[in-house]
């Protein structure tokens, strides 16, 4: 049987499993017994055992539910509205005033949470209301929070980059540090859009608060002091050298504690539901995870990696116009598939490829991350698409339409990324060994 028909066979097996209702880890692990069963030689189920088993025991993914533990348990404390309450007032003289607080708070709290979602749900629970109080225009209010909310995947601690490293074998350590010049950028590109929107409609602007005394404003910054001493403490640990991103993950756990019990909302019903939270969303990764591993190991006994790797070579398609092609093909599959799914579903077949057209994996990594944050903001599979849906009870085509300019905002950031190269490669170079 060709390559071809093995692949068709294989991808008809995983949309007719995943349309039957099955999760998806089971199906992944499902269509890699199917492949193991059918084109190989050595048994699936001795195969699946020693793949699951080593994928789920792995160290470096340890990271991955302390970081979701730390995101649930700052997800329970008054962050938004002590972020809001600090960042208001330094907002009121910019363009656009209050809109950058979307940004500015999404762009902070990504910093301490891996999930978009999350980052979404949270500035959104403080910063919704209190825009639509004073006056801001819904479709600027939603457009840039939807937008903002997508850096929780970019600035780091990023779940979908300790998903990456762990699938494609890439430091994650190196991979988090990589996050930070491109999160800024994309931040001051959103930031950069408030000011030209208002700046074209300055009639929609409501008017700024009453000035307060820089010494005022100071005092109100003094509730981002903790917020800022755990990003130090986890990103700095990292850079330096002093910790892995498992034992800065632990730190971050740590010091989210320490803030929520410092603002009294530390309770053991808080605690409780924080962990099963966690527990909950590891769960479903780990077992995506386990499945990918499976499906990885069975593609490579097929060959089909290297073949597809082969077949594209033999297109000649420059590294410029493979990076287009494979920006399309991730946004296309975000319309069906959330993150974690599309990076553990492609990456045993795309790394080959990658690796082959000489992309340096931890800039290919960032990328990744780039083009899935656009799969966040577009239907029908936009996680924050729905996050937002059930916080306005708006039209999700309304959303998505109101967001669709920070979406090509993303392709800029892409293109930037792509000219510019060292935005992403130049902090990893200067790492402590």
């Amino acid at each position: 049987m060709s390559d071809i028909a093995v692949a068709g066979l294989l991808i008809a097996a995983l949309f007719l499993i995943l349309g039957s209702g099955v999760w998806i880890g089971l199906t992944l692990s499902g269509v890699a017994w199917i492949a193991m069963q059918i084109f190989s030689s050595r048994s699936a189920g001795d195969a699946m055992a020693v793949t699951i088993w080593g994928s789920a025991s792995s160290w470096t993914l340890t990271a991955l539910p302390l970081f979701v533990w730390m995101g649930e348990i700052l997800f329970r404390t008054r962050l938004s509205q002590d972020m809001f309450k600090g960042l208001a007032p330094w907002m009121q003289s910019l363009p656009g005033r209050l809109l950058h607080t979307n940004v500015v708070g999404c762009a902070v709290f990504a910093a301490v949470s891996g999930s978009s979602a999350a980052t979404c749900a949270t500035i959104g629970k403080m910063s919704l209301p209190e825009l639509k109080r004073r006056g801001y225009p819904d479709d600027m209010v939603i457009g840039t929070l939807a937008g903002a909310g997508t850096l929780g995947l970019l600035i780091p601690p990023s779940i979908i980059m300790i998903v990456y490293g762990v699938s494609a074998d890439v430091s994650i350590a190196r991979l988090f540090i990589a996050g930070v010049i491109p999160g800024i950028m994309l931040a001051l590109l959103f930031s950069g859009y408030i000011v030209f929107w208002a700046l074209r409609h300055p009639d929609r602007v409501p008017p700024a608060d009453a000035k307060l005394p820089f010494m005022e404003k100071l005092k109100a910054s003094m509730s981002l002091i903790p917020v800022a001493l755990l990003i130090l403490s986890v990103l700095g640990s990292i850079y330096a050298g002093i910790a892995t991103a498992t034992e800065a993950a632990a730190v971050g756990v740590v010091g989210a504690m320490i803030i929520s019990g410092a603002q009294g909302s530390l309770t053991w019903q808080s605690f409780r539901d924080a962990l099963l939270g966690a527990t909950r969303l590891y769960c479903m990764m780990a077992l995506i995870l386990a499945g990918a591993a499976f499906l990885t190991l069975a593609m490579g006994y097929i060959g089909l990696p290297r073949h597809l790797a082969e077949w594209i070579g033999s297109l000649g398609l420059s590294k410029f116009q493979l990076i287009l092609a494979l920006a399309a093909f991730y946004v296309v599959l975000g319309c069906f598939l959330d993150g974690i799914s599309m990076v553990v579903l492609t990456m045993g077949v795309i790394m080959p490829t990658v690796t082959a057209a000489g992309i340096d994996p931890v800039w290919f990594g960032i990328f990744v991350v780039l083009v899935v944050e656009m799969a966040q903001i577009t239907p029908p599979v936009g996680f924050n698409l729905f996050v937002l849906q059930g916080m306005t009870g708006k039209d999700l085509l309304y959303i998505a339409r109101v967001t669709l300019p920070m979406f090509f905002l993303m392709v800029a950031a892409v293109l930037i990324i792509y000219f510019v190269p060292q935005l992403v490669t130049w902090l990893p170079q200067q790492m402590a060994p």
